[in-house]
C-alpha cells in the first residue's frame, strides 16, 4: 500500500456562506474551473443497482494510491463489505444531530477527494447550507474533489417522470444543473432483468411485467441524461478555448408516428436531441387504412403532440412502410431515425424482425432507436 499524503497548508477562516447560486456562476468561470475540485457523479436508475458499491471500491483504490481521500458521509446501512471496505479509510464524521457534512472541519482539512453518499439529503434546520448538495459546493470551490451517488428519481426536474410508484415522489432531491456540471458521470447500469429478480426477494414488492418496463424507461431516462452532461462538458471545453460548436449543426432526426406509437417519448427525446445538437426535428405518418375511430383519435393526439413540438410533420401514402420511410430518410439526410413497437400484428409489426434490417440496409448513414412501450 502506498503511503497517503497528508495536506499542511494553513486555511485561512472560513468566510461567510456563500450564496449557491453565487456558487454555480464561479464554478463555470474559467479562472474558477481551473482551481475548483473536480465532481465525479455515480448516477443509477434505481435503488439496488450498485451505485455505492462503485464509488466506495473507486475510493478504496484512491486512497491505496496515495490520494488524500476522506469519507465524509455513507448511508446508513451498508453491507458488511462495504463496512470493511471502509473500516480503514480516514473519514471526517457529520454533524449530530441530523447528519449534515461537516464542512467547516472538510474545509480546514482540505483533503484532495471527499466521498459523500447520498447526495440527495436535506440538511436539518440551522445548518449551514440547507441542502447536501450546496454543501459540495462549497467543497468543489475550495478546490476540494468530489465523489457523490444518486438516483434518477431524485433529480428535481425528472422526479414525476422516473417516479417508480405513480404519485408518490421524493421530497429530497438535487437540481438537474447541479448534475450537468459534473466533471465526470457514471452510469451504474444493470439489466432490468437482473434487478427485477433481485428485487422480488424483498417481501414488500412485487415486480411484474409493467414494473420490468418501467425499470426499463428508468434505465434509459439515466443514460440519455448521462450522455447530455458529457455533451455539455464537451461544448464547455471547446467554448473555453475559442472553438466553435461545429460538429451538431447538421443534426436530423425523424420520428416514426402510428396511433400507437411511443409518441410522447419519442417526441420529447427528439426535442432534446435536436434543441441540444442544434439540428431539425421530423415527423412521418405513413398513412395506414381501415383505422377504428380510437386509434384515428390517437392518431390526431399523436400529431397535435409533434406540432407542438414545433417539428416538420409529414404524411404520406405508400404501400410499403419502411421503403417510405427509407426514402424519407435518405432524401432529407436523416441522421437519427425513431421507431416504436407497440403492435403485435398488423401494419406496425412490420418494423420487427427482418424489416428493421430491412431499413437499416436502406440507409446506412442514420442510426435507428427502437422505443418499446
Amino acid at each position: 500500500m502506498l503511503s497517503r499524503r497528508v495536506s499542511t497548508k494553513t486555511v485561512n477562516p472560513i468566510p461567510e456562506r456563500p450564496d449557491p447560486e453565487e456558487l454555480l456562476r464561479l464554478l463555470e468561470s474559467e479562472e474558477q474551473s481551473r482551481r475548483k475540485g473536480r465532481l465525479k457523479v455515480f448516477l443509477g436508475y434505481t435503488s439496488g443497482v450498485g451505485k455505492t458499491h462503485r464509488m466506495l471500491h473507486e475510493a478504496k483504490r484512491r486512497w491505496e494510491r496515495g490520494e488524500d481521500l476522506v469519507i465524509a458521509a455513507l448511508p446508513g446501512t451498508l453491507s458488511e463489505e462495504l463496512r470493511l471496505l471502509t473500516a480503514t479509510m480516514p473519514s471526517v464524521p457529520p454533524l449530530p444531530p441530523g447528519g449534515a457534512i461537516d464542512v467547516h472541519r472538510l474545509v480546514a482539512r482540505t483533503p484532495e477527494v471527499a466521498v459523500v453518499d447520498p447526495l440527495a439529503i436535506d440538511n436539518p434546520p440551522g445548518s449551514r447550507n440547507k441542502s447536501r448538495w450546496q454543501d459540495l459546493l462549497e467543497l468543489l470551490s475550495r478546490g476540494i474533489s468530489v465523489l457523490t451517488a444518486v438516483n434518477i428519481q431524485y433529480i428535481e426536474e425528472l422526479k414525476g417522470q422516473a417516479a417508480l410508484t405513480p404519485g408518490k415522489m421524493p421530497t429530497m432531491t438535487v437540481p438537474r444543473r447541479f448534475i450537468e456540471r459534473a466533471d465526470e458521470i457514471e452510469v451504474v447500469d444493470m439489466p432490468p432483468e437482473w434487478l427485477s429478480q433481485r428485487r422480488q426477494k424483498r417481501p414488500d414488492e412485487v415486480w411484474d411485467d409493467q414494473g420490468k418496463r418501467r425499470l426499463t424507461g428508468l434505465r434509459e431516462m439515466a443514460l440519455l441524461l448521462a450522455a447530455e452532461v458529457v455533451d455539455q462538458q464537451l461544448d464547455r471545453y471547446l467554448e473555453g478555448h475559442g472553438l466553435e460548436v461545429t460538429t451538431r449543426t447538421h443534426e436530423r432526426i425523424l420520428v416514426c408516428l402510428t396511433p400507437r406509437s411511443a409518441a410522447a417519448r419519442m417526441i420529447d427525446v427528439g426535442v432534446r436531441n435536436r434543441d441540444r445538437y442544434r439540428g431539425e426535428l421530423h415527423v412521418i405518418y405513413v398513412r395506414q387504412r381501415g383505422l377504428t375511430p380510437a386509434q384515428k383519435t390517437a392518431l390526431e393526439s399523436n400529431l397535435a403532440l409533434a406540432r407542438a413540438a414545433d417539428a416538420s410533420v409529414h404524411i404520406v401514402d405508400e404501400a410499403d412502410p419502411v421503403e417510405a420511410i427509407g426514402n424519407f430518410a435518405r432524401t432529407h439526410r436523416i441522421t437519427q431515425v425513431f421507431i416504436g413497437h407497440t403492435l403485435q400484428r398488423g401494419w406496425w409489426s412490420t418494423f420487427r424482425g427482418t424489416a428493421v434490417d430491412r431499413l437499416i440496409r436502406l440507409g446506412e448513414e442514420f442510426d435507428i432507436h427502437i422505443f418499446p412501450l
